[in-house]
């Protein structure tokens, strides 16, 4: 039934020649018909070597994460995949476990599953302390302003495209909690499946734990915020 579905990737990417050739080669070419790097402004070979290994390459120069993925989405409007993963390009991710992501979704008509690193394995050092302060401090508002329990706000996960399409995405430094809120607000049916984790190649984006726990919490409080007026028309909602 994977086969007859659609799937595409978006793989948000600034400066990850290092990383970059790794994913690629890991995500399965038997499940995914097509991998887009969005590359958001390189100084170095991200963009060629993608090309090189024959993703669609788009160029997003908005700094930030939501950007290059909402320049993703703009683009599969024209090919309407049934499903899109998200994945980072820093290889911190297990590109294989896609399919653990996609099968819910199209065999148990999820609408988004999310990977969590909390309920999987993380390699020693991987997972550092401002995201860990992110993931506690986000999980806990989601929990305590809209009654759904997430273990964890990370990038790896999977949606229906057209559910997708529905959330409005807008936010840039905040998107993963933009799209976990408003999925819950819309009565999706969401799940979280474990995933394992590893400190990857890249270079972190976040300097510093102080500092680090500063932003990451600044974004958090921000997408929360945000997100408290969203109301769509929803459908009967599931927990996890």
């Amino acid at each position: 039934m994977l086969s007859d579905k659609k799937i595409a990737v978006i793989i948000p990417a600034l400066n990850e020649e290092k990383t970059l050739p790794r994913v690629l080669n890991d995500v399965p070419g038997d499940l995914v018909d097509e991998v887009v790097v969005v590359d958001n402004g390189s100084s170095d070979r991200t963009a060629e070597l993608a090309h090189e290994w024959g993703a669609t390459v788009l160029h997003e120069p908005r700094k930030g994460y939501g950007y290059p993925c909402l320049r993703g989405i703009e683009y599969l409007r024209t090919t309407a995949p049934d499903v899109v993963v998200f994945l980072d390009g820093n290889y911190s991710d297990y590109p294989d476990e896609i399919i653990t992501l996609v099968e819910p979704v199209i065999n148990d008509g999820c609408d988004l599953v999310c990977g969590s690193r909390i309920l999987g394995t993380v390699e020693k050092g991987a997972l550092r302390l401002p995201v860990r302060f992110g993931n506690l401090l986000a999980t806990t508002l989601i929990r305590l302003l809209y009654r759904f329990k997430y273990t964890d706000v990370g990038p790896f996960r999977a949606i229906q495209f057209q559910k997708l399409l529905e959330l409005d995405m807008q936010d840039n430094l905040g998107w993963t909690i933009e799209m976990q809120v408003k999925a819950v607000k819309s009565r999706f049916k969401i799940k979280e499946v474990p995933v394992r984790y590893r400190a990857g190649t890249g270079k972190s984006k976040l300097t510093g734990n102080i500092k680090g726990i500063a932003v990451v919490g600044y974004r958090i409080l921000r997408a929360i915020y945000n997100n408290r007026d969203y109301s769509p028309a929803g459908t009967e909602q599931s927990g996890t």
